[in-house]
């Protein structure tokens, strides 16, 4: 009886102690992908700000005369030829929601 006892103690030792292990090292695995990701926004903000500075520096913001957009135009009386496409109102959603397709 009394080796039973110190069996399942040892075993439940053991069981505790590979469990925080497992705990501590996930918790290291998320706070390192948390300084990754906050090292991440921290370069792509730095980035942002250095492209701002320049556009501040240089006056020179896109405005709307800067495009010429008549090449890619649309003709109006091409529209006419082009056939009206109803909804189909008739809608199945069964085929969604199935595994064997």
């Amino acid at each position: 009886m009394k080796h039973f006892l110190l069996l399942s103690l040892f075993s439940v030792a053991i069981f505790a102690e590979t469990n925080t292990s497992d705990t501590l090292s996930s918790e290291v695995n998320r706070s390192k992908t948390d300084i990754e990701q906050k090292a991440l926004e921290a370069q792509q903000v730095k980035e942002q700000m250095e492209r701002e500075a320049h556009y501040a520096k240089t006056q020179s913001f896109a405005q709307g005369d800067d495009y010429d957009l008549k090449s890619v135009e649309v003709n109006q009386k091409s529209l006419e030829n082009i056939p009206s496409i109803e909804p189909d109102y008739d809608f199945d959603m069964t085929d969604v929601y199935r595994d064997d397709i």
